[in-house]
């Protein structure tokens, strides 16, 4: 992503308010949701090719980073993981550092390794699950060789 280029924030408000907070303050504070870490995910918007930002709850696997793409449990997938699978190379902060990485759903199998742990870090992805019919698709998030 070039410098000059905008990023738009998330039109929700907390969403927003929490992405400008995380980033003003180069990830010392908004780095939380309900006591879960979270990062700021950066994509290119599938259909405008625009950058847009959003702060999602991470978990971790390996040196990955993992995205429940959960919606609170609604029938459709969040706008965020439409875009990655159109676009899957991301910008990251985490915490202070920011970098680019690129997004792969998991398969089933790694899902439900993986499952356990983030239903841990945010017992919600459980219940948001039981919501729906749809299976809510877990995405790693693997830096970029520089």
């Amino acid at each position: 992503m070039a410098q000059d280029e905008v990023v738009v924030i998330s039109p929700t408000g907390w969403v927003a308010e929490q992405a400008k907070t995380y980033e003003e303050s180069n990830g010392a504070l908004g780095a939380e949701v309900q006591g879960a870490p979270c990062l700021l995910l950066d994509y290119r918007g599938r259909r405008t090719g625009q950058w847009r930002r959003t702060v999602l709850i991470y978990g971790r696997d390996g040196d990955g980073y993992l995205l429940v793409a959960s919606k609170g449990g609604a029938d459709e997938h969040p706008l965020w993981f439409l875009n990655l699978e159109a676009n899957p190379d991301v910008r990251l902060r985490v915490g202070a550092e920011r970098f680019a990485a690129r997004a792969e759903t998991l398969s089933p199998e790694e899902k439900a390794r993986v499952w356990p742990g983030l239903v841990e870090l945010f017992p919600q992805y459980d219940e948001y699950q039981k919501k729906t019919d749809r299976d809510i698709p877990v995405v790693r998030l693997t830096r970029a060789a520089d």
